[in-house]
């Protein structure tokens, strides 16, 4: 087959230059187009990376902020209630029974005819 392709020889005229010339514009064409496309394909990949890892960023940020969020709203809550606590001791201690009373219980106040005896907090050893 080689001895065939030998054999044959190319005509030089006119139309058929202008054949080889019309193809080998074509053929640019196409590596033009080529490269065109690989050049947005890139910008394309760069952009949609660009905006994915800034998207994750993001949704890292946002759960790290939930996170602190929910702690703060856990804190205001703990300090809502020591506060109605607080308010109610206030209001408690306004009276002055019950004042009398933590005095008996707490510093062994007592009332007249009463002995008070004291007894170890902890467990026998026994």
């Amino acid at each position: 087959m080689e001895e065939r392709k030998k054999k044959v020889t190319k005509l030089h005229s006119k139309s058929v230059h202008q054949y080889d010339a019309y193809i080998e514009r074509q053929n640019r064409k196409k590596q033009r187009l080529t490269r065109r496309l690989v050049l947005y394909a890139l910008v394309v990949a760069v952009i949609i990376g660009s905006m994915s890892v800034y998207h994750f960023s993001q949704r890292s940020i946002k759960a790290d902020k939930m996170d602190e969020y929910e702690q703060l709203e856990q804190q205001l809550a703990d300090l809502k209630q020591e506060e109605s606590d607080l308010n109610n001791e206030i209001e408690l201690l306004k009276d002055e029974d019950y004042v009398l009373e933590i005095a008996r219980t707490n510093y062994f106040f007592s009332n007249e005819g009463e002995l008070i005896f004291k007894l170890p907090d902890e467990d026998p050893s026994y």
